[in-house]
């Protein structure tokens, strides 16, 4: 019997700003994507086990999409993804001289939100909104 492949009428999506190094890509793709997991619990699927009934931990139950773009269109879908009341995480340039989640998040406070050094974001939701949040972005390398 032929399973038809599942289709998600909501996309999970991370925009990364062009400029960054490979590894503030994947560092920074990582944080973005634990904070919709912890906040959006209807993203994450069911356990994993092997064959030999090796349990491991659940996972995204859908595709994480990743694309990338300047800071300008960034910033654009920032406050597309804000307007919008999107479920979103952020992560900023500030970020990577921090070296623990207490700082991280005085850091983020300390800047007002049309101030914010964005290399990157996450953002759940509808795949028409999401997408229009996405928008002049590119699909990653």
């Amino acid at each position: 019997m032929d399973e038809q492949p599942l289709r998600f009428d909501t996309k999970i999506a991370v925009l990364l700003r062009d400029d960054l190094a490979p590894w503030q890509r994947l560092n920074v793709t990582s944080f973005l994507v634990s904070g919709l997991g912890g906040q959006v619990p209807e993203v994450i699927g069911a356990p994993y086990e092997d064959a030999d009934g090796v349990a491991y931990l659940p996972m995204f139950r859908q595709p994480v999409l990743v694309f990338e773009a300047s800071k300008e269109v960034l910033r654009a879908a920032h406050t597309r993804a804000l307007s919008r009341a999107l479920p979103r995480a952020i992560f900023t340039a500030d970020l990577f001289s921090t070296g623990n989640d207490t700082d991280n998040r005085a850091a983020v406070r300390a800047v007002p939100t049309a101030d914010l050094d964005l290399v990157g974001l996450a953002v759940y939701g509808p795949k028409g909104g999401v997408d229009k949040v996405v928008k002049g972005a590119r699909m990653h390398p």
